[in-house]
């Protein structure tokens, strides 16, 4: 049922959802929604902190080029 995609696709938990016709697929999908929702979380919040080390580091090289 796992499959690697980046993003939501809707044509793929569509098909998904139609497939869990039993209470062990059921949760299974519920399980995959939950994990890649955190998967994302996760990436976004990388990459925010991946920005604002950049940001950071440039401002102290504007800074140290000043002096």
């Amino acid at each position: 049922m796992r499959k690697q995609d980046l993003g939501f696709d809707y044509h793929r938990y569509h098909r998904l959802l139609s497939e869990a016709d039993d209470e062990d697929k059921r949760l299974a999908l519920i399980d995959l929604l939950i994990e890649e929702k955190a998967r994302d979380r996760l990436a976004a919040q990388r990459a925010s902190d991946r920005a604002a080390m950049t940001a950071h580091t440039i401002a102290r090289v504007l800074k140290n080029g000043r002096n």
